[in-house]
């Protein structure tokens, strides 16, 4: 049987043979070294001057009229989130869905994320959803991103989801008409749409963030986006042959997890690379491997949504007979629930817990930093290389090629932790103090504006019964019913991470979401329902669920080193996910669906 225990004897090494005061304070040094003041504010939007950071390199704008039509439902986003739903609403015998988006095409995170080496570091036999209903196994282990891209439009193809979709296209209003008892949709083509059903995926991996260095805007050189790659400029497809950068010094600006798969290719094909760093990021094994033909031959009825839910029970410290999967991720189950919502080990106390995955945690992250010594020539670049932080203070990353990468004489890493980041930039040259890096191209892997697409950061206004703003009623935080629908809004679903569960396969969490809100929606068009809306009761309820669950990891967060997770140092308030985990969550919606779905079917007057 797989449990947290498989955990510790995997990393090793006798507990006596730690000194966790010392490590804290090196962590703490660390930390110290790289917290800005200014927090997130470091950073600046692709928006206004800057917006052409975040233009759709790939599919070109068509011009339509504004339409004034009504759907059954209309979907927000299509990337894996919208995908499944719209799937399993065919399913349920919806014809008439709209899917929208402000891509060119369907993929979400896959249509825009193109740049070289962009793999999954999730297995693809279970991250990639509905394998079995399109009839594609992966051809990789781990699978890169035109595979994956490719899989979303086949679902779409598979389900008809291009008939009616619009691309290019932003909803940026939603207003409920009481005696149409239908969602007035506005967007930014104009259009004044109408639907019976709601329901929101628009995520939060769509916009470019930048990092406000000072004189970004005077340099004269080429700069884009990982998230925009310009092959144009670089040559080359996502396998590489960047040869447009054979004669260029090009600099990269980020090595998190976009970082690690890049800077490979970078590396290779560039004239003289160089790599700025202000953290560096945990780099474990990958071993990515084409799929065995004899295995996949060898699949039965019913093998994706068994693998799934293996890995998602064994990620989640969930008791299994058997780890289907055997990677980094379910390797390292019992350090992930520092982040992520999860079974804890309740056989000891809360202090003995904490001190045992203290133990795990230190031999995991001496495991990954000895790991940088025995790959990387140089100690001064080895040194700099290693990550000195708990294991998911940062997302952890796999590669067999990026620390690899530091060996080639054409690469510099330039470490910027003791000036805040890179300190300026000219019309020729990135600045770290005193010390200047003429460069021809620079390149920016600084990921994306979390929460500024769609509901939660306004930028999609929602006005339920009387004009109740959304976001106005949630002033003290969201109140929904397992985190779908909220009362005041009838027909209005939200997937994401919102008072639910969450995993490293989010694909998988959302895949669960889109086959529970089909469900509902068919109970409702069954029940000849006039609307799905929960009582604000059941909701409040909801939330102190929410509430008293909570694992509180604000200590943690406290410890680590600046980034995404913490909001840059800042903290994140605890308890806004269902901390017993997903595959509880999950067991909760069926017993909910199969008992109690009509709590929420409001019958016609």
């Amino acid at each position: 049987m797989s449990t947290d225990s498989d955990t510790t004897a995997s990393t090793g090494g006798p507990a006596e043979e730690i000194d966790l005061d010392a490590l804290r304070a090196r962590y703490a040094r660390e930390r110290d070294r790289r917290v800005r003041p200014e927090g997130t504010a470091q950073y600046r939007s692709a928006s206004g001057e800057f917006g052409y950071y975040a233009k759709d390199p790939y599919t070109p704008w068509k011009e339509r009229e504004p339409l004034t039509d009504t759907v059954e439902v209309l979907v927000i986003g299509g990337g894996f989130g919208g995908l499944t739903t719209g799937a399993r609403l065919r399913q349920a015998g919806v014809e008439s869905i709209r899917m929208t988006d402000e891509a060119g095409d369907f993929g979400g995170t896959w249509y825009w994320n193109r740049y070289p080496g962009i793999h999954c570091d999730i297995e693809s036999y279970s991250y990639m959803p509905l394998l079995e209903e399109v009839g594609y196994v992966p051809e990789w282990r781990y699978a890169p991103g035109e595979e994956i891209r490719r899989h979303a439009v086949a679902i779409a193809e598979t389900f008809g989801l291009y008939r009616d979709a619009l691309f290019h296209t932003r909803v940026t209003s939603l207003d409920w008409d009481e005696r149409a008892q239908e969602w007035v949709v506005g967007t930014d083509r104009g259009d004044r749409m109408r639907a019976r059903f709601v329901i929101t995926s628009s995520g939060t991996m769509t916009r470019p963030k930048l990092p406000g260095i000072p004189g970004i805007d005077t340099f004269k050189g080429h700069t884009f986006h990982t998230s925009r790659w310009d092959y144009g400029y670089t040559g080359g497809d996502q396998t590489g042959g960047l040869d447009g950068l054979a004669d260029k010094r090009v600099a990269v600006v980020g090595t998190g997890a976009t970082g690690v798969q890049v800077i490979p290719h970078m590396g290779r094909d560039a004239g003289h690379l160089y790599v700025f760093q202000r953290t560096p990021s945990s780099v474990d094994v990958r071993d990515n491997r084409p799929t065995d033909p004899e295995w996949a031959a060898s699949l039965r009825p019913g093998w994706q949504r068994e693998r799934m839910e293996n890995f998602l029970a064994v990620v989640s410290g969930e008791p299994v007979e058997t780890d289907l999967t055997r990677d980094g991720w379910t390797s390292t189950a019992r350090l992930q629930r520092k982040m992520i919502s999860g079974a804890l080990d309740t056989s000891v106390s809360p202090e003995e817990r904490e001190r045992i995955d203290e133990l795990v945690d230190a031999r995991k992250m001496n495991q990954l930093r000895a790991r940088v010594d025995e790959v990387v020539d140089d100690p001064e670049t080895a040194g700099l290389l290693k990550p000195w932080y708990r294991y998911m203070c940062k997302r952890p990353c796999f590669s067999d090629h990026y620390l690899q990468t530091f060996n080639r004489p054409n690469v510099t890493l330039v470490d910027t932790a003791d000036h805040g980041g890179v300190t300026r930039m000219t019309e020729d040259a990135i600045v770290v103090g005193e010390t200047e890096y003429p460069v021809d191209c620079v390149v920016f892997a600084t990921g994306f504006d979390v929460g500024v697409s769609g509901v939660l950061a306004g930028t999609l206004r929602v006005r339920g019964r009387g004009g109740r703003d959304l976001l106005a009623s949630w002033s003290r935080g969201p109140s929904t019913l397992h985190g779908f629908y909220g009362n005041g809004f009838p027909n209005l679903f939200h997937l994401g991470s919102l008072q639910n569960a969450n995993s490293v396969n989010f694909a998988h969490v959302l895949l669960e979401q889109a086959e529970h809100i089909a469900a509902v929606v068919a109970e409702a068009r069954k029940a000849g329902a006039a609307v799905v809306e929960p009582s604000q009761e059941a909701a409040d309820a909801w939330g102190r669920t929410v509430r008293e669950t909570a694992h509180d990891n604000s200590a943690f967060q406290a410890g680590c080193t600046p980034g995404y997770y913490n909001r840059e140092g800042a903290g994140v308030h605890g308890g806004a996910s269902y901390s017993p985990g997903p595959v509880a969550f999950h067991r909760l919606l069926k017993e909910w669906r199969d008992n109690r779905v009509h709590e929420v079917l409001v019958p016609k007057p």
